[in-house]
């Protein structure tokens, strides 16, 4: 017997090398959920901050409402600008830059000495957010060989999980403590910056690899430029239902329940953690089950599916009041992660600008949603805010109307 030969045989038995830059970098998708997890959580600071900021500068309803527009117009406004340009021009390093203003911004809140300046805060983190979100996604898509529903749902659960920590984390400080205790979760940000400066040298050299090559390429939908104008716009109304929504159970929940039935501020803002905790469970599912029976249904079933919880909200006591926000968080957070995928798949090719116009919509629809709620309050009840709004959910009807598209290499 030939004794080269054995070798030979064996190399050709043998399994073929794993290429390193192949598989779900679940260190990178975990550095980015945590980083989501501090931004989120510095975000709802601010938001969690209401009660204390309107006892502070007797501050109507809106008022709390043009706070929240300022932060998530300056977000919105930004990140699909950020996006488009960071497609053509990747730039890894401005994911920390872009922490930096969310530093900025949180010193400045702990500072405030009257409603200008709250705002000027309140634009400086949202001028964090515009830089984070786009970027970070198109990290997130990187990271995710070919497995994006997973990916989105791991980045975007820690954002989730950082909105449903603030306020926990005001109800046990800022609330006993004050204002300027807000000045302590600006060393978040320094951690943030930290590990975003570690992520953006991965980021920057697989850029050039065969993950790069691989993930960010551009595929084949089968769609016709009419069909995908046409999903776009379903997915607008679909954004505007989740997002306005949202926005009168983030923005004004505590509210609701002090009011109607007339529970302490710290015992709001652990309802309104219920809610949130249960948002982040909904986010975490939805990527996955998305990847396995299809964007179509978890969006149409996310959003419809929350309307029967929406429209007995209004009318419960306060035991099911909490039960029944937290299962609307679970139900309507799952659709975010399978509307963003699916937007990505429609027009392939342009993660960042993509990933930039549905951040900035979902955050520009929570801003002037809570400027219209909080008019709306205002002039009315903050109760009949819920029952007007559990309505919206409804609109998720329109998911039917989404094209399923056909990926070639």
């Amino acid at each position: 017997m030939n004794q080269a030969s054995i070798p030979a045989t064996a190399a050709a038995q043998s399994p073929p090398a794993k290429d390193p830059t192949s598989g779900v970098a679940y260190p990178v998708l975990g550095a980015i959920s945590v980083s989501h997890l501090l931004n989120d959580m510095m975000q709802s600071v601010l938001i969690a901050l209401y009660p204390v900021l309107k006892g502070n500068f007797d501050l109507s309803f809106t008022q709390i409402g043009f706070i929240t527009l300022a932060f998530q117009f300056s977000a919105s406004l930004l990140q699909p600008l950020i996006g488009h340009y960071t497609d053509k021009h990747p730039k890894p390093y401005s994911l920390p830059i872009g922490m930096g203003f969310t530093f900025f911004g949180l010193i400045l809140l702990s500072q405030a000495w009257d409603f200008t300046s709250i705002l000027v805060a309140a634009l400086l983190i949202g001028m964090g957010s515009s830089v984070f979100h786009p970027e970070s996604s198109r990290v997130a898509r990187l990271a995710s060989a070919g497995q994006h529903g997973l990916a989105q749902s791991i980045f975007q659960v820690g954002g989730n999980l950082g909105s449903s920590l603030g306020p926990l984390l005001a109800a046990l400080i800022i609330v006993p403590m004050g204002q300027a205790s807000v000045a302590w979760f600006s060393l978040a940000a320094l951690l943030a910056i930290l590990i975003l400066y570690r992520v953006g040298r991965w980021y920057g050299y697989n850029l050039t690899t065969s993950r790069g090559r691989t993930t960010l390429a551009k595929v084949d939908t089968g769609l016709t430029q009419k069909q995908v104008h046409k999903a776009l716009g379903v997915l607008l109304v679909l954004v505007f239902s989740k997002y306005f929504y949202l926005a009168s159970l983030t923005s004004y929940l505590t509210f609701y329940l002090i009011y109607r039935f007339g529970i302490s501020i710290q015992n709001a803002q652990y309802s309104l953690f219920v809610f949130l905790f249960g948002v982040a469970l909904g986010t975490l599912a939805g990527g996955p089950i998305g990847d396995r029976i299809g964007r179509k249904r978890v969006i149409w079933g996310s959003i419809l599916g929350t309307a029967p919880f929406a429209l007995l909200l209004p009318y419960a006591n306060l035991t099911w009041t909490i039960l029944l926000v937290f299962i609307i968080g679970i139900i309507i957070a799952s659709a975010f992660s399978a509307i963003l995928v699916y937007a990505q798949e429609l027009i392939p090719g342009k993660t960042g600008t993509i990933s930039g116009l549905f951040f900035g919509l979902a955050f520009g629809m929570a801003g002037i949603g809570a400027a219209a709620l909080g008019k709306l309050a205002d002039i009315t009840s903050i109760e009949l805010v819920y029952q007007v709004c559990a309505f919206l959910p409804l609109l998720g009807i329109t998911a039917f109307l989404l094209p399923t598209a056909r990926k070639h290499s």
